[in-house]
Order: C-alpha cells, then structure tokens, then sequence
C-alpha cells in the first residue's frame, strides 16, 4: 500500500498517554473543517494511503496532527495546481515520503560512501518520476490550450465575416444613390 512506508514509520500513540508538550490533536470533525475537506474526504485519503492520523484513542477515533493537516493541504495543492488524480497523487506522495527517508539515511553516521551514492541514485530516479509526471500534466494542458487558441481563432475569423457582412452597404442601395 502507498503510504505503508508512513504508516510503519508512524508512532501511534494514545490519546489519551500524549504529555501536555505535544501538540493538541484534532479529531476528524475538526481536522476536516481546518484543512477545507470533508471528514468523507480525510477516510477516503487513508482508506488510500494518502494518509494516516498520527493517533488513534482507545476507541478507535482518528486523530490529526499538523503534520496530517499538512499533507491534506499538500494532497489537495496536487490536485489544484497540477490537476493530479488521486492515484497519481499517491505516486507522487509515496515518492516524496522515499525522499525524506533517503534524507535521513544518507544524514546517518552509519551511512558509508557507497550507501550514500545508491541513496542519492535512488532520489535523482524518484526526481525523475516526479517530473515525468508533471511535464506530462504540462503537454496536456499546452495540447488543450492550443485547441483553444484553434477554436478561439475560427470563431474570431467568423465573426469578423459576419461584422463586415453587415456593415457593407447594400448593392442595391448603392446603384439608386
């Protein structure tokens, strides 16, 4: 699953064990309402694997972070920016979450010279991807705004033929003048 990565790297800790120099979490209510989706929407997101509460009570209810409110925020820019479908999203997000892995290992003191060139192999690769995806949104809009300009073009060619039909003197007018 997409965000198996997350999830494993994830602490779920309790409601109700957090220490009061945590931050508050939200329930999904209130997480919902912050970052301008429905609560439909946030399970939707984690039945997907865009993403998962950082906590859970011992009931069972979802609870979110700023952290989680920021990926929301970062999954619903992908969608408006780039036009991204929720799985192309996913590719997108599960790369980005590889990259901030690679982030940390290659910052290791455990990483050796050789490890540190395969993670840095492996992040210009998921870079790549990343931009594939996005020059590919990229030609589809440049392809439907020159069908457009096409249709803009014709319609304007019309008009102008239209308009100066009918701001040319009639002929018969002009022979009984």
């Amino acid at each position: 699953m997409i965000g198996s990565a997350r999830q494993a790297a994830a602490v779920r800790p309790a409601v109700g064990q957090e220490d009061d120099s945590r931050e508050r979490l939200l329930g999904i209510g209130a997480a919902a309402e912050k970052a301008g989706v429905s609560a439909r929407a946030l399970r939707y997101y984690q039945q997907l694997g865009l993403i998962t509460p950082c906590a859970s009570t011992p009931g069972g209810l979802r609870r979110y972070s700023q952290d989680d409110l920021a990926r929301v925020a970062r999954i619903r820019q992908l969608q408006q920016l780039l036009g991204l479908n929720l799985d192309e999203i996913a590719v997108v997000l599960s790369g980005e979450d590889r990259m901030a892995e690679i982030k940390l290992a290659y910052h290791g003191q455990e990483t050796s010279h050789d490890e540190r060139q395969a993670l840095l192999r492996e992040s210009l690769e998921l870079q790549r991807v990343l931009r594939a995806t996005v020059e590919a949104k990229r030609q589809g809009i440049e392809g439907f705004l020159a069908d457009l300009d096409t249709r803009i073009s014709k319609t304007q060619a019309y008009l102008d033929e239209m308009e100066a039909a009918s701001s040319a003197p009639e002929p018969d007018a002009v022979g009984s003048a």
